[in-house]
C-alpha cells in the first residue's frame, strides 16, 4: 500500500517540473486522471483504486489507494515521471530503507489493503515547481509506479497514470458555446433567407450555417488523424464532434450493440459496456503509451475508507484496462461511442433530425391550413401550401449535401472496420441513395442551364427564372452567376476528403499528405475563380480555407516518420488552438453584425428588385396606354405644340381623317357612310372633350411631330364636328366618304 504513499509524495513535485514548457490558466492542484495496469499478464499485487491529489495552497499530498496481494512479500519501488515524451525522472528506493521507509509496504500484506491520507511536500521541491504547470490544459505528463520482488526482480505491480491540473480545452461549455454558435448561424441564415422572400439571385451573407458546420467539421476531422495528435488539440478537436453526428445516448448505444450483435458483429472489446470499464490510450511514437482517461468512467466507484492492515473489511473497487486506441477510433471513442457504432450512430441521429423536420414542417402546415379557414391568410404563405412536399424534400436534400462528405468518411471506415453485415448494407444503401440524390440534382441543373444557354446564350435563368430557382438554388445560390457549376468541385472535395481520411486511416502520413494535397486543390480553386457573388463570402471563405491547409500542414509535423520531438508538437498544437479559436471568434462576430443588418437594414435584393420593376413600367409605356396620365407626372412630358393649319386644339382627341382611302375594304358589300349615318359620326367626334378629364400629357404633341401631313379635302364646317371631313365629296354621289 505504501508504495502508492511513496508515490504520491514524490508524484507531485516531479510531474509539476515536467509541466514546465506550457501555460496560461488558474489553479492551485494537481491530481491524478485514472490509472491503468501497465504490467502484461497478471499481476501479484493488483491496484483497485488509485486517486492522487497534490494541493500547492496547502503543501499536502492527499492520497486514496486500495488494492490486493496474493502473498506477503518484500519489494523495491520504482517511480517514472514522463513529459512530453521525454522521461524526466526516474528513482528506485526501497520501502524498508530508513531514508525512504513506507510501513505499510514493508513488506507488502497480503489480502486486501488500502490508505487514505496525506503527506507534506518539502518546500525544496515546492520552490522549483513552475507556475505554469498549474494553469496550462491537458499537460501532457504521466507518472507510473512499478513494484518488482526484491528476491529475484520479478514484476509485480505496474500503474501508470495522467497527470492533471483539472484544466481541459475539452468541456461541456465549449461544447455549448460551439453549438450555440452554429445555432446562431442557422437563425441568422434563415432570417436572411425570409427577409429575401424566396427572391430569385438572392445570395446570403457569409458566415451562412453551411459555412460555420463546414469549418467546425473540419477541426473535427483533424482531431481524427492518425498523426501523434498532441493530447491538447486532440481534446480541443473533440469539442466540435456534435458537427459530425457524434452525440453519446446510452440508449441508443447498447440497441446498435444489440443489432451488431445480431448481424454478424463482436463485441468483445467494441461495445458501450467496454468503454464503459477502459482507460483510453492513444498510442504515441516516444513512449509506449500516451494516456488520456475517460473522465466518466475512470474513477473507481467505490470509496474505500479502510485501515491499514491486512484485517480491513472494504468493497473492491472495480478494475480498469488498458484500451489503446488511434485515429478515427480515438476520435469516437472518446465519446463512448464504440468504434464500430460509428457509422449506426450518425445514421440513427439523420434519422431523428430528418423525423423532426417532417414532423416540424406537417405541424406548420396544419396551423396555416387551419388558419387559412378561420382567418385571413398572408399571401407570402401561400406558396408553402402549395408546395409542402417540395419544401420537405429540399430541406433533406439540403441536409444531405451539408453532411455528404461526412457520411462519405463514415461509410468507408465502416466498409473498412466494420464487424456487422447489417450496418455494412445500410452504409452501401444510403451512400449510394445520397450520392444518387446529388448526381440527380447535378444533372437537372447542368441539363436546365445548357437549355438555358442554348435559348438564351447565357444560362442566367438559373438566377432569374423564379421556378427554377426555388428548385435548384440550394446548390449555387451563394455563387456569382458566371460560377454556378462552382457547387460541383465542391462535392468532389467534400467525397475526396471523407475518402482520404477513413481509408488511409492508421497512416498518418499517407492521410496527411493526401488530405493536404485536397485541401490545397480547393484552396487553388477559391483564389482562382473567387465565385461567391458577396465579397464578404469569398474573403470569410478563403480565410477559413487558408486556415485549414495550415492546420494539415501542423498535423503534418505530428507524423512519427518526420520524428518531431514532443515538445515541438506540443507548441505547434497550442498554436493551431489559438489560430482555430481567434477563427471561431471572429466568425461569431460576424454572425451577430450579419443579424444586426436584417434587422436593421432593407433587403437589397427587393429593393433591387422593385427598382427594376419601376423602369419596366416606364419603358413598356404607349401613346395608348390609359396608364400615362395615371402615373407620370404631366408636366415631364409637356411640349409646345406647333400651331395647327386648322386652329388650336385644346380638348378632344387627335383627329381621325375619314377621306376616302383605298386601305379600308372597298370590295361587293363594302361598307360605307351614307347621309343618314353622318350623324353618328359627328356624335363619335365629341368624345373625350368633357371638362372634367384631362388630355393624356403624351398626346399633346401635334401630328407634325409625328410626320403627319394633314391631306387636302378636310376643313372645319360650321356646326359639325371640329375634325368632320370638308363637304366636297370625292365618292359616288349621294355616298358618304369611305371610313379612314
Amino acid at each position: 500500500m505504501r508504495p502508492h504513499t511513496t508515490y504520491s509524495a514524490m508524484l507531485a513535485p516531479f510531474i509539476l517540473l515536467a509541466s514546465a514548457p506550457l501555460g496560461v490558466l488558474a489553479g492551485d492542484v494537481l491530481k491524478t486522471n485514472g490509472y491503468s495496469s501497465c504490467l502484461t499478464g497478471t499481476p501479484d499485487i493488483k491496484v483497485n483504486k488509485l486517486d492522487i491529489t497534490f494541493d500547492r495552497s496547502t503543501k499536502k499530498v492527499v492520497f486514496d489507494v486500495s488494492g490486493t496481494n496474493e502473498k506477503e512479500q518484500k519489494v523495491m519501488a520504482t517511480l517514472v515521471v514522463n513529459a512530453y515524451g521525454k522521461e524526466v525522472y526516474k528513482k528506485e528506493f526501497d520501502p524498508c530503507d530508513e531514508g525512504t521507509k513506507v510501513e505499510q509496504l514493508c513488506p507488502v500484506p497480503s489480502g486486501t489493503f488500502g490508505a487514505r491520507g496525506e503527506q507534506s511536500v518539502p518546500d525544496q521541491y515546492l520552490s522549483a515547481i513552475p507556475s505554469i504547470a498549474f494553469s496550462v490544459p491537458d499537460i501532457d505528463s504521466q507518472a507510473t509506479m512499478k513494484l518488482t520482488a526484491k528476491d529475484g526482480g520479478q514484476d509485480l505491480a505496474c500503474i501508470t497514470s495522467q497527470v492533471s491540473n483539472g484544466q481541459s480545452l475539452s468541456t461541456a461549455g465549449v461544447q455549448y458555446i460551439a453549438a450555440g454558435i452554429a445555432g446562431a448561424a442557422l437563425v441568422v441564415t434563415g432570417l436572411a433567407s425570409l427577409a429575401g422572400a424566396g427572391q430569385a439571385g438572392a445570395p446570403s451573407s457569409s458566415p451562412t450555417f453551411t459555412d460555420v458546420i463546414g469549418w467546425f467539421q473540419g477541426m473535427a476531422l483533424n482531431g481524427m488523424m492518425s498523426a501523434d495528435v498532441p493530447g491538447v488539440y486532440r481534446n480541443w478537436a473533440t469539442n466540435f464532434g456534435f458537427s459530425t453526428g457524434l452525440i453519446y445516448w446510452d440508449g441508443m448505444q447498447v440497441s446498435i450493440d444489440d443489432f451488431r450483435a445480431n448481424t454478424g458483429g463482436n463485441l468483445t472489446q467494441n461495445s458501450v459496456e467496454f468503454l464503459k470499464n477502459a482507460t483510453l490510450v492513444h498510442v504515441n511514437q516516444n513512449m509506449t503509451l500516451t494516456k488520456r482517461a475517460v473522465n466518466m468512467f475512470l474513477r473507481a466507484r467505490d470509496d474505500l475508507n479502510v485501515d491499514q492492515s491486512d484485517n480491513t473489511n472494504s468493497t473492491e473497487g472495480e478494475s480498469k484496462f488498458l484500451h489503446e486506441v488511434k485515429g478515427v477510433q480515438g476520435f469516437v471513442e472518446q465519446y463512448t461511442v464504440p468504434n464500430g457504432n460509428a457509422f449506426m450512430t450518425v445514421l440513427l441521429i439523420f434519422a431523428i433530425v430528418i423525423a423532426v423536420i417532417t414532423v416540424g414542417i406537417l405541424l406548420f402546415k396544419v396551423i396555416l391550413e387551419t388558419w387559412a379557414l378561420f382567418g385571413s391568410f398572408p399571401k407570402k404563405l401561400t406558396g408553402f401550401r402549395k408546395r409542402y412536399w417540395w419544401t420537405l424534400a429540399k430541406t433533406i436534400t439540403n441536409l444531405i449535401l451539408l453532411l455528404y462528405g461526412i457520411w462519405v468518411l463514415y461509410c468507408v471506415y465502416q466498409f473498412k472496420n466494420g464487424d456487422s453485415w447489417g450496418a455494412k448494407t445500410l452504409a452501401g444503401v444510403t451512400l449510394a441513395a445520397f450520392t444518387g440524390v446529388l448526381v440527380f440534382f447535378t444533372w437537372k441543373i447542368w441539363s436546365t442551364a445548357n437549355k438555358f444557354k442554348k435559348m438564351e446564350g447565357k444560362p442566367d435563368a438559373l438566377y432569374d427564372n423564379k421556378e427554377v430557382w426555388r428548385k435548384y438554388s440550394m446548390f449555387y445560390e451563394n455563387y456569382k452567376k458566371s460560377y454556378w457549376w462552382i457547387f460541383v468541385p465542391a462535392i468532389v472535395y467534400m467525397f475526396a476528403r471523407g475518402c482520404v481520411i477513413a481509408g488511409a486511416d492508421g497512416h498518418g502520413l499517407a492521410q496527411a499528405a493526401g488530405q493536404l494535397i485536397v485541401e490545397a486543390l480547393l484552396l487553388i480553386t477559391l483564389l482562382w475563380t473567387r465565385p461567391y457573388s458577396l465579397k464578404s463570402g469569398n474573403v470569410i471563405n478563403i480565410i477559413i480555407q487558408v486556415v485549414r491547409v495550415l492546420s494539415v500542414i501542423c498535423i503534418l509535423l505530428f507524423v512519427e516518420e518526420l520524428g518531431m520531438t514532443q515538445t515541438t508538437k506540443t507548441v505547434t498544437g497550442l498554436v493551431l488552438v489559438v489560430v482555430q479559436a481567434s477563427l471561431t471568434g471572429v466568425l461569431a462576430i460576424l454572425i451577430a453584425v450579419n443579424a444586426i443588418i436584417i434587422c436593421c437594414k432593407e433587403n437589397p435584393h427587393r429593393k433591387k428588385r422593385k427598382e427594376a420593376e419601376k423602369a419596366r413600367d416606364l419603358d413598356n409605356l404607349t401613346p395608348l396606354d390609359a396608364r400615362n396620365s395615371l402615373l407620370m407626372d404631366p408636366q415631364e412630358y409637356k411640349r409646345t405644340s406647333l400651331p395647327s393649319p386648322f386652329g388650336p386644339r385644346t380638348v378632344g382627341y387627335d383627329r381621325v381623317p375619314l377621306a376616302e382611302q383605298h386601305t379600308a375594304y372597298t370590295g361587293p358589300g363594302g361598307r360605307q357612310f351614307s347621309d343618314d349615318q353622318g350623324h353618328l359620326l359627328a356624335d363619335a367626334s365629341t368624345f373625350g372633350r368633357a371638362p372634367s378629364h384631362d388630355r393624356s400629357p403624351s398626346r399633346e404633341r401635334d401630328d407634325v411631330e409625328y410626320g403627319y401631313a394633314q391631306p387636302p379635302g378636310y376643313g372645319p364646317v360650321a356646326g359639325g364636328a371640329p375634325w368632320q371631313p370638308g363637304m366636297q365629296q370625292t365618292g359616288p354621289p349621294g355616298k358618304g366618304g369611305y371610313a379612314y
